[in-house]
Protein backbone atom coordinates (compact mmCIF):
# COMPACT_ATOMS: atom_id res chain seq x y z
CA UNK A 1 0.00 0.00 0.00
CA UNK A 2 1.57 3.62 -0.98
CA UNK A 3 0.24 6.12 1.36
CA UNK A 4 0.04 9.87 0.31
CA UNK A 5 -0.39 12.20 2.99
CA UNK A 6 -2.50 14.75 1.73
CA UNK A 7 -2.27 17.77 4.40
CA UNK A 8 1.42 18.97 5.07
CA UNK A 9 3.11 22.70 5.64
CA UNK A 10 6.10 23.27 4.93
CA UNK A 11 7.80 26.68 5.51
CA UNK A 12 10.74 29.04 6.05
CA UNK A 13 11.40 31.70 8.20
CA UNK A 14 10.79 35.88 7.48
CA UNK A 15 13.73 37.05 5.54
CA UNK A 16 13.72 39.83 3.04
CA UNK A 17 13.93 37.81 0.31
CA UNK A 18 11.24 36.17 1.14
CA UNK A 19 9.06 38.19 2.94
CA UNK A 20 5.79 36.62 5.19
CA UNK A 21 3.05 39.63 5.35
CA UNK A 22 3.31 42.72 7.58
CA UNK A 23 0.82 41.67 10.19
CA UNK A 24 1.91 37.92 10.09
CA UNK A 25 6.01 38.75 10.80
CA UNK A 26 5.98 39.05 14.73
CA UNK A 27 3.71 36.24 15.54
CA UNK A 28 5.53 33.74 17.15
CA UNK A 29 3.11 30.08 15.81
CA UNK A 30 0.36 29.70 13.31
CA UNK A 31 -3.21 29.24 14.80
CA UNK A 32 -5.96 29.27 12.46
CA UNK A 33 -8.19 31.11 14.66
CA UNK A 34 -8.14 31.26 18.32
CA UNK A 35 -9.04 28.57 20.31
CA UNK A 36 -7.37 25.83 17.83
CA UNK A 37 -4.50 24.33 18.14
CA UNK A 38 -1.48 26.13 17.38
CA UNK A 39 1.48 24.78 14.89
CA UNK A 40 5.07 24.12 15.83
CA UNK A 41 7.15 27.32 16.26
CA UNK A 42 10.03 26.01 14.04
CA UNK A 43 9.45 25.79 10.36
CA UNK A 44 9.99 22.67 8.56
CA UNK A 45 11.95 21.91 5.52
CA UNK A 46 11.26 18.99 3.17
CA UNK A 47 14.27 16.70 4.68
CA UNK A 48 13.45 16.56 7.80
CA UNK A 49 10.07 15.68 7.10
CA UNK A 50 10.98 13.02 4.70
CA UNK A 51 12.65 11.61 7.37
CA UNK A 52 9.62 11.70 9.30
CA UNK A 53 7.58 10.29 6.57
CA UNK A 54 10.30 7.36 6.20
CA UNK A 55 10.32 6.27 10.07
CA UNK A 56 6.17 5.86 9.82
CA UNK A 57 6.32 4.13 6.49
CA UNK A 58 4.79 7.17 4.35
CA UNK A 59 6.10 7.42 0.88
CA UNK A 60 4.57 10.64 -0.61
CA UNK A 61 3.12 14.10 0.74
CA UNK A 62 1.37 17.21 -0.40
CA UNK A 63 2.39 20.12 0.66
CA UNK A 64 0.24 22.65 1.44
CA UNK A 65 1.61 26.20 1.97
CA UNK A 66 0.68 27.77 5.00
CA UNK A 67 -1.60 30.93 4.63
CA UNK A 68 0.48 33.34 7.19
CA UNK A 69 3.67 33.26 4.94
CA UNK A 70 1.47 34.91 2.27
CA UNK A 71 0.91 33.64 -1.41
CA UNK A 72 4.35 32.72 -2.57
CA UNK A 73 4.82 28.93 -3.44
CA UNK A 74 8.52 29.17 -3.74
CA UNK A 75 9.44 26.94 -0.75
CA UNK A 76 6.88 24.12 -1.95
CA UNK A 77 8.11 24.66 -5.60
CA UNK A 78 11.67 23.99 -4.55
CA UNK A 79 11.12 21.17 -2.03
CA UNK A 80 9.19 19.33 -4.92
CA UNK A 81 11.92 20.00 -7.58
CA UNK A 82 14.55 18.38 -5.27
CA UNK A 83 12.10 15.40 -4.08
CA UNK A 84 9.63 14.53 -7.27
CA UNK A 85 8.90 11.39 -6.51
CA UNK A 86 7.44 12.30 -2.93
CA UNK A 87 6.56 15.42 -3.04
CA UNK A 88 3.68 17.38 -5.04
CA UNK A 89 2.09 20.92 -3.93
CA UNK A 90 -1.78 22.23 -3.93
CA UNK A 91 -0.54 26.00 -4.24
CA UNK A 92 -2.10 29.26 -2.84
CA UNK A 93 -3.88 31.32 -5.40
CA UNK A 94 -4.79 35.27 -5.13
CA UNK A 95 -7.63 35.61 -7.12
CA UNK A 96 -7.97 39.43 -6.67
CA UNK A 97 -4.19 39.39 -7.99
CA UNK A 98 -3.89 41.55 -11.07
CA UNK A 99 -2.26 39.06 -12.98
CA UNK A 100 -4.82 36.25 -11.74
CA UNK A 101 -6.87 35.38 -14.71
CA UNK A 102 -3.47 34.98 -16.69
CA UNK A 103 -1.57 33.03 -13.57
CA UNK A 104 -4.75 30.32 -13.40
CA UNK A 105 -4.25 30.13 -17.09
CA UNK A 106 -0.60 28.47 -16.63
CA UNK A 107 -1.05 26.70 -13.19
CA UNK A 108 -0.78 23.21 -13.85
CA UNK A 109 2.16 24.28 -16.22
CA UNK A 110 4.15 24.48 -12.96
CA UNK A 111 6.73 21.15 -12.33
CA UNK A 112 4.84 19.05 -9.75
CA UNK A 113 1.70 21.62 -8.96
CA UNK A 114 -1.13 19.18 -8.69
CA UNK A 115 -4.12 22.16 -8.25
CA UNK A 116 -4.75 25.04 -5.61
CA UNK A 117 -5.63 24.96 -2.09
CA UNK A 118 -7.73 27.93 -0.64
CA UNK A 119 -8.69 28.73 2.70
CA UNK A 120 -12.02 30.69 3.76
CA UNK A 121 -11.92 30.61 7.73
CA UNK A 122 -11.21 34.34 7.64
CA UNK A 123 -13.77 37.07 6.66
CA UNK A 124 -10.70 38.49 4.86
CA UNK A 125 -11.41 35.23 2.38
CA UNK A 126 -14.80 33.60 3.19
CA UNK A 127 -16.45 36.56 1.00
CA UNK A 128 -15.04 34.97 -1.97
CA UNK A 129 -17.68 32.03 -1.61
CA UNK A 130 -20.14 34.54 -1.65
CA UNK A 131 -22.29 34.59 -4.51
CA UNK A 132 -21.11 36.85 -7.74
CA UNK A 133 -17.81 37.06 -6.03
CA UNK A 134 -15.46 34.51 -7.47
CA UNK A 135 -17.91 33.59 -10.72
CA UNK A 136 -15.24 34.06 -13.12
CA UNK A 137 -12.15 32.06 -11.09
CA UNK A 138 -14.90 28.64 -10.26
CA UNK A 139 -15.52 28.49 -13.93
CA UNK A 140 -11.92 28.83 -15.18
CA UNK A 141 -11.25 25.87 -12.42
CA UNK A 142 -13.19 23.88 -14.10
CA UNK A 143 -12.78 24.72 -17.37
CA UNK A 144 -8.98 23.99 -17.02
CA UNK A 145 -9.92 20.82 -14.25
CA UNK A 146 -7.65 22.76 -11.78
CA UNK A 147 -8.71 20.58 -8.48
CA UNK A 148 -9.48 22.38 -5.57
CA UNK A 149 -8.86 21.74 -1.80
CA UNK A 150 -11.22 24.39 0.68
CA UNK A 151 -10.88 24.85 3.58
CA UNK A 152 -14.74 25.74 4.92
CA UNK A 153 -15.39 25.61 8.02
CA UNK A 154 -18.69 27.36 9.07
CA UNK A 155 -19.47 28.15 5.10
CA UNK A 156 -20.41 24.58 4.20
CA UNK A 157 -24.07 25.65 3.42
CA UNK A 158 -21.83 28.16 0.09
CA UNK A 159 -20.61 24.22 -1.21
CA UNK A 160 -23.88 22.62 -2.74
CA UNK A 161 -24.62 25.76 -4.86
CA UNK A 162 -20.37 26.00 -6.12
CA UNK A 163 -21.21 22.11 -7.08
CA UNK A 164 -23.95 22.06 -8.28
CA UNK A 165 -23.13 25.12 -10.72
CA UNK A 166 -19.69 23.83 -11.89
CA UNK A 167 -20.26 19.46 -12.01
CA UNK A 168 -16.45 19.27 -13.84
CA UNK A 169 -14.87 21.43 -10.59
CA UNK A 170 -12.70 18.71 -8.31
CA UNK A 171 -13.81 19.87 -4.78
CA UNK A 172 -12.17 18.39 -1.70
CA UNK A 173 -13.31 19.45 1.58
CA UNK A 174 -10.16 19.98 3.91
CA UNK A 175 -10.26 19.04 7.57
CA UNK A 176 -13.73 17.66 7.22
CA UNK A 177 -15.14 21.19 7.42
CA UNK A 178 -14.45 21.18 10.73
CA UNK A 179 -13.98 23.95 13.07
CA UNK A 180 -10.61 23.88 13.99
CA UNK A 181 -11.56 25.80 17.67
CA UNK A 182 -13.82 22.69 18.59
CA UNK A 183 -13.05 18.77 19.86
CA UNK A 184 -15.19 16.09 20.47
CA UNK A 185 -18.53 15.85 20.02
CA UNK A 186 -18.74 19.99 19.52
CA UNK A 187 -16.64 19.61 16.66
CA UNK A 188 -18.93 17.20 14.72
CA UNK A 189 -22.57 18.70 15.54
CA UNK A 190 -22.83 20.04 12.12
CA UNK A 191 -21.65 17.05 10.45
CA UNK A 192 -25.07 16.29 8.54
CA UNK A 193 -24.60 19.42 6.68
CA UNK A 194 -20.96 17.47 5.47
CA UNK A 195 -22.94 14.21 5.26
CA UNK A 196 -25.04 15.94 2.83
CA UNK A 197 -22.89 16.87 0.03
CA UNK A 198 -21.80 13.23 -0.58
CA UNK A 199 -24.61 13.37 -3.40
CA UNK A 200 -22.38 15.60 -5.60
CA UNK A 201 -20.30 13.70 -7.32
CA UNK A 202 -17.26 16.21 -7.45
CA UNK A 203 -16.93 16.80 -3.96
CA UNK A 204 -14.46 14.71 -1.82
CA UNK A 205 -13.78 14.80 1.73
CA UNK A 206 -9.79 15.13 2.96
CA UNK A 207 -10.17 13.71 6.50
CA UNK A 208 -6.92 16.05 7.45
CA UNK A 209 -6.08 16.65 11.33
CA UNK A 210 -8.53 14.12 12.93
CA UNK A 211 -6.65 13.69 15.92
CA UNK A 212 -6.82 17.29 16.14
CA UNK A 213 -10.22 17.15 17.18
CA UNK A 214 -10.39 14.71 20.11
CA UNK A 215 -9.34 15.66 23.33
CA UNK A 216 -8.63 11.54 23.84
CA UNK A 217 -5.36 10.29 23.05
CA UNK A 218 -4.26 7.83 20.44
CA UNK A 219 -6.44 5.92 19.24
CA UNK A 220 -8.75 8.39 19.77
CA UNK A 221 -11.42 6.27 19.90
CA UNK A 222 -14.67 8.83 20.16
CA UNK A 223 -14.36 9.77 16.87
CA UNK A 224 -14.82 6.26 15.43
CA UNK A 225 -18.35 7.24 15.09
CA UNK A 226 -17.83 10.08 13.15
CA UNK A 227 -14.90 9.15 10.64
CA UNK A 228 -17.47 6.40 10.23
CA UNK A 229 -20.42 7.90 8.89
CA UNK A 230 -18.56 10.31 6.79
CA UNK A 231 -16.93 7.19 5.57
CA UNK A 232 -20.22 5.51 4.41
CA UNK A 233 -21.64 8.51 2.88
CA UNK A 234 -18.22 9.64 0.26
CA UNK A 235 -17.36 5.95 -0.17
CA UNK A 236 -13.47 4.66 -0.01
CA UNK A 237 -12.61 6.82 -3.13
CA UNK A 238 -13.35 10.29 -2.18
CA UNK A 239 -12.08 9.98 1.23
CA UNK A 240 -8.41 10.85 1.73
CA UNK A 241 -6.07 10.78 4.59
CA UNK A 242 -4.05 13.27 5.83
CA UNK A 243 -2.32 14.80 8.39
CA UNK A 244 -1.28 18.48 9.32
CA UNK A 245 1.39 16.91 11.05
CA UNK A 246 2.55 20.53 12.43
CA UNK A 247 -0.26 20.95 14.78
CA UNK A 248 -0.82 17.03 15.82
CA UNK A 249 -1.44 16.53 19.07
CA UNK A 250 -0.14 12.95 18.89
CA UNK A 251 2.90 11.58 17.36
CA UNK A 252 3.06 11.39 13.45
CA UNK A 253 3.21 7.45 13.43
CA UNK A 254 -0.13 7.70 15.51
CA UNK A 255 -1.77 9.72 13.08
CA UNK A 256 -0.92 7.36 10.53
CA UNK A 257 -1.43 4.26 12.27
CA UNK A 258 -4.98 5.66 13.24
CA UNK A 259 -6.26 5.30 10.03
CA UNK A 260 -4.06 2.86 9.04
CA UNK A 261 -4.28 0.26 11.63
CA UNK A 262 -7.34 1.27 14.46
CA UNK A 263 -10.04 2.24 12.26
CA UNK A 264 -11.35 -1.21 12.07
CA UNK A 265 -14.63 -0.47 9.47
CA UNK A 266 -11.58 -0.15 6.76
CA UNK A 267 -10.95 -3.44 4.94
CA UNK A 268 -7.76 -3.57 3.24
CA UNK A 269 -9.02 -2.29 -0.24
CA UNK A 270 -10.76 0.75 1.36
CA UNK A 271 -7.93 1.77 3.21
CA UNK A 272 -5.75 1.50 0.00
CA UNK A 273 -7.77 3.99 -1.03
CA UNK A 274 -8.05 6.51 1.41
CA UNK A 275 -4.42 6.35 2.49
CA UNK A 276 -3.36 7.23 -1.31
CA UNK A 277 -5.33 5.70 -4.26
CA UNK A 278 -7.93 7.95 -3.82
CA UNK A 279 -5.63 10.96 -3.91
CA UNK A 280 -3.73 9.94 -6.70
CA UNK A 281 -6.78 9.49 -8.96
CA UNK A 282 -8.54 12.52 -7.40
CA UNK A 283 -5.75 14.62 -8.16
CA UNK A 284 -3.99 13.07 -11.02
CA UNK A 285 -0.78 12.21 -9.14
CA UNK A 286 -0.74 8.61 -10.47
CA UNK A 287 1.35 6.32 -7.59
CA UNK A 288 3.04 4.89 -10.65
CA UNK A 289 4.65 8.31 -10.92
CA UNK A 290 6.36 6.67 -7.70
CA UNK A 291 7.71 3.60 -8.78
CA UNK A 292 8.39 4.34 -12.28
CA UNK A 293 10.83 6.74 -11.23
CA UNK A 294 12.74 4.42 -8.46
Amino acid sequence: MLITDTQVHLWEAHRPDRPWPPEEVERKVFVAVEGARPHREEPLGAEEFLATMDAAGVQRAIIVPPSPVGDSNDTALEAAARHPRRLAIMGRFNPEAPDARERLEHWLDQPNMLGIRMTFHKPKWSGWLEPGGMDWFWAACERLDIPLMVFVPGHVDKIPDLAQRHPGLRLILDHMARRSNLRDEAAFADLDDLLALARFPNVSVKASAAPCYSNQPYPFANLDPYLRRIFEAFGPRRTMWGSDYTRLPCTYQECVDHFRVALDFLDADSRAWVMGKAAAQILRWPESAFDDDA
